[in-house]
Order: structure tokens, then sequence, then C-alpha cells
């Protein structure tokens, strides 16, 4: 059986958009289920004061709109359902990140404070998913 074939089937670039798109997804969702206090240490009140900290204006306000487009944004990338405005929300909101809470950290993750390597790779395959779109296996591709 040649490999080369099976390789260049439409359904592979299907299936890896599918598992790329659940697993940025969830850990979309389960960063903002963080927010709530429902997943990791953290919860709602420790991220407004940490915004607060930051001096971000509104921040209950922003804190929750953050939540909230990390799952909401997050579920629908992972089911692939309105995924290319899921993905622009998640990039917009990813750029905020390292833009207000990685600010002056530089790159790296590994960086005290931690930088922005997280939140820009995580817009960076956003970006990649917003171009090449849900694939087959998708709810977007069911319903549309």
């Amino acid at each position: 059986m040649e490999l080369a074939p099976l390789l260049t089937q439409t359904l592979w670039p299907d299936l890896a958009l599918l598992v790329g798109r659940g697993f940025i997804g969830i850990c979309f969702v389960t960063h903002g289920l963080g927010k709530l206090g429902l997943v990791g240490t953290g919860n709602m009140q420790g991220f407004v004061e940490w915004l607060e900290s930051l001096d971000v204006p509104l921040a209950p306000v922003q804190a929750r709109i953050a939540m909230l487009s990390e799952i909401v944004g997050g579920a629908l990338l992972a089911l692939g359902l309105y995924m290319r405005p899921a993905c622009a929300l998640l990039i917009v909101t990813m750029i905020v990140a390292s833009r207000l809470g990685h600010k002056g950290a530089g790159y790296l993750i590994t960086n005290e404070p931690p930088g922005a390597e997280y939140t820009i790779n995580l817009a960076a395959i956003c970006f990649v998913l917003l171009l090449l779109g849900p694939g087959s296996f998708s709810l977007d591709a069911l319903l549309y």
C-alpha cells in the first residue's frame, strides 16, 4: 500500500483541522472556566484584581468580556460553528492579553513576569484556522 496517496486525500486536512480546532477550542474554554473558578486555582475576583493592578479601565467588565470570549469563542471553535468569527474574536482577545497582561515582559513565557509567547501563539493558531476554515468535519459544513 502506497502511503503518499493516503496523505494527499482531502480527508487528512479536514481531520487535521478537526484536531486543531478541538484542542485549541478546549484550551480556550478551560481558560475561561478558570476565570470562573471552575478549573484550576483562579477565580473572577482574582482576575478582576489583577486587571485593576494593571490599571485596566472597567476591570470587572473587561474580565467578564475576556471570560465570555474564551468560553463562547472556544466552544464555537471546537465545534466548527461560526468558526471564522470565533477565531476573529479570539485573536482580538489574545492581542489584548498580549498588550495588557504581558506588557513589557518580552516574548518568552518563562520570563519573570511571563512574556506574551503563549497568547501570541494562540492568536497565530487562530489566524491560521481563520484562513483555512473549519473543514468538512464541522457544524459549519453540516449546516451551511
